[in-house]
């Protein structure tokens, strides 16, 4: 059993969850995974990425959405509680390198920005100077802000209702990047799957590599389903193995994002009967 040390609910369905998990601590890279299993008797084992951690404590912090029947589940878990398993670090790391006279440019949408957290951390650690685009709908959806502000270089913020930061899409501060006599050595972006398309199509204009986490089209974590398949470059990739990290330039965003609405329904269905259930049982 894993215990949770603490919770912390960032918006009314973004959740943080710091885990007891030592031999994970100790062995994560930037960029990993973990499966998360609430039930071991009966219970859909969940990919989540690892947003930060802590060797010398023993904790892994995860932050997720609340999105199907299970990640409610986990959200209405408290401090003090348990987990039924928590398994990783899966996935390949982030590749990580020491750029000498150009930045690396992070593009966290939404979410998103939590699981850029380890990944900054390793290139500035790496001796880079590190530049977050923070992008969300409006002030309140923000997460994260503190701990980018503290570690990074510069930190820009976009609302798409100019609530907080400028006004528009992480695209915006990205291109004025990009169009730099001196262009950012590598972009990596995290988020919506139509935000990272975006992103990917502003930096190519550039020929600027950039990375991209596909780890929203997960669902068994470990290629065994064959649900995250994706076309890399025309080839097909399996997410949980092959990734979760991908060069953006060559993923097929429109065949992804159409592959990604194909449980929508029965996730959003699932959801819902678990909400209803809970409520039944708090008035029983």
């Amino acid at each position: 059993m894993y215990k949770i040390l603490e919770t912390r609910q960032f918006s009314e369905a973004v959740f943080y969850m710091k885990i007891d998990a030592p031999d994970i601590a100790r062995n994560r890279k930037a960029g990993q995974f973990v499966l998360v299993q609430l039930d071991l008797d009966y219970g859909e084992r969940v990919p989540l990425t690892i947003a930060d951690a802590n060797a010398e404590e023993g904790w892994i912090a995860i932050v997720y959405q609340a999105v199907g029947a299970t990640t409610y589940k986990l959200s209405k878990k408290k401090t003090g509680e348990s987990l039924a398993a928590v398994l990783g670090p899966l996935g390949n790391p982030s590749v990580i390198k020491k750029f000498d006279n150009a930045p690396v440019v992070l593009v966290g949408g939404g979410f998103g920005v939590a699981p850029l957290y380890p990944i900054a951390q390793a290139f500035k650690q790496a001796g880079n100077k590190v530049i977050m685009i923070m992008g969300a709908r409006s002030k309140d959806l923000l997460i994260y802000e503190k701990e980018m502000k503290d570690l990074c270089d510069e930190v820009i913020i976009m609302t798409d209702d100019g609530s907080y930061g400028e006004k528009g899409v992480v695209t915006i501060p990205l291109e004025k990047l990009c169009s730099q006599e001196v262009p950012p050595a590598e972009v990596v972006a995290i988020g919506p799957p139509i935000m990272m398309k975006f992103a990917c199509a502003t930096t190519k204009k550039y020929n600027v590599p950039t990375t991209v986490s596909l780890n929203t089209i997960m669902i068994d974590g470990t290629g065994m389903c064959g649900g995250c398949r994706a076309s890399i470059g025309g080839e097909t990739k399996f997410v949980c193995v092959d990734g979760p990290e991908f060069d953006g330039h060559l993923v097929d965003w429109d065949n992804m994002m159409m592959r990604m609405k194909s449980f929508k329904d029965r996730e959003q269905e699932e959801f819902h009967k678990c909400k209803m259930e809970a409520a039944a049982e708090a008035l029983a």
